[in-house]
């Protein structure tokens, strides 16, 4: 017996030891995809050598003796650093996941097939001048070069991601860089989203009841939605527990700048940090090209962040002009209802009669899964669309359908070519031409030149809506009714834009920008203008602004929102009385001190957001049942509404119970449930609860982050300040298992000196290299968090000194 189990313990310490060989050997052999950046390369498709230096961030310098060769070489260098990330971006353009992920990413494919966003790229090529196809052209054979390289006798030729998933990608074409851009413009246009919230709201709720949710934006004249019963049949309950926070994360960002007359260098100052949504690797990857002139343009340098996947430096500077974006939040999306002919279901209703509804049949391949085939429909307005997911069209009313209008859905897009004439522009009037070509998401941009130029052009088409359209963009409306189709585009020079102004300053945070008096109607739904405001406040606050200045103005982390909130709660928790609960008085001690600092080591912060997030149940979850889901956040619009007593409906009261509660018994309820919250996730000890930690930027790699036991090792996660409502964006899922993560932020900021461009200073999320197991996958996380940034040079003597290494492409030897 002793000798068998011997030889059992042997056999085990065997297998244990085996597993452990294998295992790293695995780790090895996955580490052997981290390519390296030192090297020499043939390619038949340069016509001279061409240099990729990256320095000791791991930024790429790229000069070459073509402007062709040096777009050859981006796409070299995109392909060599985020090849995953190229991939996963052209396959959601083309609804093509599937393939790769099996059942789980169909809806998303039925849905970005059902848009047919793959062909209006593939056909709006077709529009473009042959300079921007030679580029498109010049980019892949730059991407594809490297996927077809020889490899040596053990070198993975792919990245980890394609090893695991036994993925091989297909060659790289013009039409997977025009896509990404229009992908891109999915998440920046949410009037859809917004839309359909009202739609679900108002099937339980009055037109009144409805905007005291989703209160008008500050200063607006109320305009009331007009009943949507009275449009179309509404469904008596919609289902859509599967789609929460649908109308959160519009895609918020600041910019701004100064004349040379704010300034201490005499010359403009202009700074931009989008907030998007948080990936590893991050959204932008630093690049730096130098182009030696030609037949694209003159000789010239473009810096910033550019998009994997295509050849743009879509935020940054040349050595003439710097700009920045955010999103402007013109209303550029409609949906309309449908009506089917009940006789002929191949029919939908039209002012003029009944029309076939235009069809085809597409395929969606599932891997390890039956194939799906899709028949496509089509309106005058625009693709019949599923709601993100199949389920969701039973929104609909019955005997109807949802049709998408969208600007974006064109096969006559210039935006690539947009975004290359920006990279050459050598003055703001350069610049403002260029920009004459973007045509969707709509953004405000901000420019300078180093001649002195400031201004703001807000760039895309824009619909003009009849004004006899009562809803304005606001709810799905019936597409039967002539009244509410679009007339057309705002002309672009009628679209808001600054030149010099007397104030020497403009800056935009996703607030409405226009004034009641201005002439075109762009929207309804705008951020708050919290961010605005307190931006103005810096800006108004010094007549004189440096670029350190900026730099703070970028990582404030003050909420004049919660400031403006918290009063009322605890007002409204003092009115229930004292329980003699000393956690509670503590808390309401704290939060009374407290100046609305979102700082990541204080424990404030967490209390007012916890509280905040259980406020919003206890205000507005009986009321709204399944919708609570859709509407969940942190609306301090509606709950700053509900506790001053406005409206006309006890939101506060909790209608499962016999007795009538008021805001006083709410909120008291929902700050012991955010203590008792707070505890079981940190700790009984407020001394040691910090914002930071609670809010940690979480960046989440797909699909590894979602293993479960390994994904951590994938995700990167670090504290960071700042929350919703500040400067220094942070924004959070209350629905998520993690209700306080910073998972939108921003995910590039940059400073620019126009009196010196090389002053200049920018900084990404996470690190060059997509590859988790490379050194930069992470190593600007925590130096982002902190608000650090890296030089933005184009001088070789400063970028060349401590380069990580030096790739070299040139044609291959004559034979």
């Amino acid at each position: 017996m002793r000798l068998l189990l011997r030889w059992m313990f042997r056999i085990v310490g065997l297998v244990l030891v085996l597993a452990v060989i294998v295992a790293g050997a695995g780790y090895l052999w996955l580490r052997q995809t981290v390519p390296s950046w030192e090297g020499r390369y043939a390619a038949e498709a340069v016509s001279a050598p061409v240099t990729i230096v990256r320095d000791r961030d791991g930024v790429p310098h790229i000069s070459g003796e073509s402007d062709a060769d040096v777009f050859f070489a981006l796409g070299f260098a995109h392909a060599q650093d985020r090849l995953w990330q190229m991939e996963l971006s052209r396959r959601a353009g083309q609804g093509r996941l599937s393939e790769i992920f099996g059942e789980r990413t169909v809806a998303a494919d039925i849905y970005l097939r059902t848009l047919d966003l793959y062909g209006h790229a593939t056909r709006s090529i077709a529009f473009l001048e042959p300079e921007t196809r030679r580029i498109l052209d010049a980019y892949a054979a730059g991407v594809n070069a490297w996927i077809e390289r020889p490899t040596g006798l053990f070198e993975p030729r792919l990245p980890p991601e394609f090893i695991i998933l036994r993925h091989v990608p297909e060659p790289w074409t013009p039409a997977d860089s025009l896509v990404i851009v229009k992908a891109m413009a999915i998440g920046l246009s949410k009037n859809v989203s917004s839309e359909l919230l009202r739609y679900a709201l108002a099937t339980r709720f009055t037109p009144a009841e409805v905007e005291e949710l989703l209160p008008p934006y500050p200063g607006d004249e109320p305009f009331a939605l007009p009943d949507l019963a009275s449009l179309y049949p509404l469904p008596r309950t919609v289902d859509v527990s599967a789609l929460p926070d649908l109308a959160r994360f519009e895609g918020a960002s600041n910019n701004w700048v100064v004349s040379g007359a704010r300034s201490v260098t005499g010359k403009p100052l202009l700074a931009n940090d989008p907030h998007l949504g948080l990936t590893a690797p991050a959204l932008w990857y630093l690049a730096h090209l130098t182009f030696p002139g030609g037949e694209y343009g003159p000789a010239g340098e473009a810096i910033g962040a550019s998009l994997a996947g295509t050849p743009l430096i879509v935020l940054g500077r040349t050595d003439r002009v710097a700009w920045g974006f955010t999103n402007h939040g013109a209303d550029v999306q409609d949906l309309f209802v449908e009506k089917v002919n009940p006789a002929d279901p191949s029919q939908y209703l039209t002012p003029d009669g009944w029309r076939a509804f235009e069809t085809d049949t597409v395929r969606i391949s599932v891997r390890g899964g039956e194939d799906r085939l899709i028949e496509r429909k089509r309106t005058r307005h625009g693709p019949v669309v599923p709601i993100l997911d199949p389920e969701i069209a039973r929104l609909a009313p019955e005997g109807h359908v949802f049709a998408l209008a969208w600007t974006a859905l064109d096969d006559d897009d210039r935006s690539m070519e947009a975004g290359l004439e920006a990279m050459r522009a050598r003055n703001a009037g350069d610049f403002v031409a260029a920009m004459s070509k973007f045509r969707a998401p709509p953004q405000n941009v901000v420019y300078a030149d180093a001649e002195g130029t400031i201004g703001l052009v807000s760039t895309g088409l824009v619909p003009r809506r009849n004004p006899a359209n009562s809803v304005r963009g606001r709810a799905p409306v019936p597409g039967w009714e002539a009244v509410y189709d679009w007339q057309g585009m705002i002309p672009r020079q009628a679209m808001p834009q600054a030149v010099n102004p007397a104030s020497g300053a403009i800056a935009t945070a996703n607030e409405k920008i226009v004034s009641p008096s201005f002439g075109a109607f762009l929207g309804h739904d705008w951020e708050a203008p919290w961010r605005a405001d307190r931006l103005h406040a810096l800006l108004n606050g010094r007549p004189i602004h440096s670029l350190e200045a900026f730099q703070s103005y970028q990582m404030d982390d003050v909420s004049l929102a919660l400031a403006h909130l918290v009063p009322l709660m605890i007002d409204a928790a003092a009115a229930s009385g004292q329980s003699g609960d000393p956690r509670v008085a503590d808390a309401l001690a704290r939060l009374s001190a407290w100046d609305g600092r979102m700082s990541a080591q204080a424990a404030e912060p967490l209390i007012a957001m916890a509280w905040l997030r259980e406020a919003m149940a206890a205000v507005y979850a009986d009321d709204l049942g399944t919708l609570y889901d859709l509407f969940r956040g942190p609306r301090v619009d509606a709950l700053s509404l509900s506790l001053r007593g406005g409206g006309g409906r006890a939101w506060c009261d909790d209608d499962a119970t016999p007795v009538t509660e008021t805001c006083a018994d709410a909120l008291r309820t929902a700050l012991d449930r955010a203590l008792e919250d707070i505890e079981a996730r940190y700790g009984d000890d407020p001394t040691r609860w910090q914002w930071g930690v609670a809010h940690a930027a979480f960046s989440e790699h797909r699909p590894l982050g979602l293993l479960p036991y390994v994904g951590g090792l994938f995700n990167i996660a670090v504290p960071s300040p700042g929350g919703p409502f500040t400067l220094n964006r942070g924004d959070l899922r209350f629905g998520s298992e993690r209700p306080f993560a910073n998972v939108h932020a921003a995910s590039y900021r940059s400073v620019f000196d126009l009196a010196d461009l090389d002053r200049s200073l920018h900084m990404q999320t996470t690190g060059q290299s997509g590859n988790p197991f490379s050194a930069h996958y992470d190593d600007l996380a925590a130096r982002w968090a902190a608000g650090e940034y890296l030089p933005m040079t184009t001088d070789p003597a400063v970028y060349r000194p401590g380069a990580l290494g030096v790739t070299v492409i040139a044609p291959p030897p004559p034979q």
